[in-house]
C-alpha cells in the first residue's frame, strides 16, 4: 500500500525558512514522481515543485524558483522540500503527492494518483 506522510509545517515569520518532509512507503523512488502541492484557503491547489529519480529531474512553479529546493534521500525513502526566503503568499496546507503514471512529469495534479494528508504552513508578516 502506498502512503505518504507529510511533516514539518508550522508558523515562520516571513523571510524565515522551513524544510518539509514526505515519507514514502509502498513503493521505490525509481518508479514514482514526488511533487509538492499547496492549497490557500479559497484557492485551487498549485502545483509547486516534482522530482523524479527515473528521468533525473526537478521541476519548479516560477512563483517558488530560486526560494525551494526539493531533494529526495533513497535510503530514507523521503523527499523534502526546502523552503526559504517566505513570504506571507506561501501560506497554505502543503501536500506531497506521487505519480506512477510515467513521464513526462509536471505540476499538474491530475497527473498523480496519491497522496497525503498535508501540513500547514504559516507564514506571519
Amino acid at each position: 500500500e502506498v502512503q505518504l506522510v507529510e511533516s514539518g509545517g508550522g508558523l515562520v515569520q516571513a523571510g524565515g525558512s522551513l524544510r518539509l518532509s514526505c515519507a514514502a512507503s509502498g513503493f521505490s523512488f525509481d518508479d514514482y514522481a514526488i511533487g509538492w502541492f499547496r492549497q490557500a484557503p479559497g484557492k485551487e491547489r498549485e502545483g509547486v515543485s516534482c522530482i523524479s529519480n527515473m528521468i533525473g529531474s526537478t521541476y519548479y512553479a516560477d512563483s517558488v524558483k530560486g526560494r525551494f529546493t526539493i531533494s529526495s534521500d533513497n535510503v530514507k525513502n523521503t523527499v523534502y522540500l526546502q523552503m526559504n526566503s517566505l513570504k506571507p503568499e506561501d501560506t497554505a496546507v502543503y501536500y506531497c503527492a506521487a505519480s506512477s503514471f510515467g513521464p513526462p512529469y509536471g505540476l499538474d495534479s491530475f497527473d498523480y494518483n496519491y497522496w497525503g494528508q498535508g501540513t500547514q504552513v504559516t507564514v506571519s508578516s
